[in-house]
């Protein structure tokens, strides 16, 4: 049984930081690409940045010098450093592995900016 578990939400005042996990188990983690998205309050769900089984990484231009992905394959773990929040980053932040046609998501977890 897959599953992708995120941790490390909550609420955060604009400026800070918070670091997003997301354990895998049921995969062989190491060929997946990994991502997180982002969906803000009545908004659709947008990639944030992904990082590939090679390592590779992309960010959207919004979180650009902000955001950190990185993974550890040892621990099955992906992780989204985020520095420098705005109010803007506000939402519920998912995480997903993909291979070939194999896309499987988290059940997300909440992130608040806000003084």
């Amino acid at each position: 049984q897959v599953q992708l578990v995120e941790s490390g939400g909550g609420l955060v005042q604009p400026g800070g930081s918070l670091r997003l996990s997301c354990a895998a188990s049921g995969i062989s983690f190491s060929s997946y690409a990994m991502g997180w998205y982002h969906q803000a309050p009545g908004k659709q769900r947008e990639l944030v940045a992904v990082i590939t089984s090679g390592g590779s990484t992309n960010y959207a231009d919004s979180v650009k010098g902000r955001f950190t992905i990185s993974r550890d394959n040892a621990k099955n773990t992906v992780y989204l450093q985020m520095n420098s929040l705005k109010p803007e980053d506000t939402g519920v932040y998912y995480c997903k592995a993909s291979v070939a046609v194999l896309v499987y998501w988290g059940k997300g977890a909440l992130v608040t900016v806000s003084s």
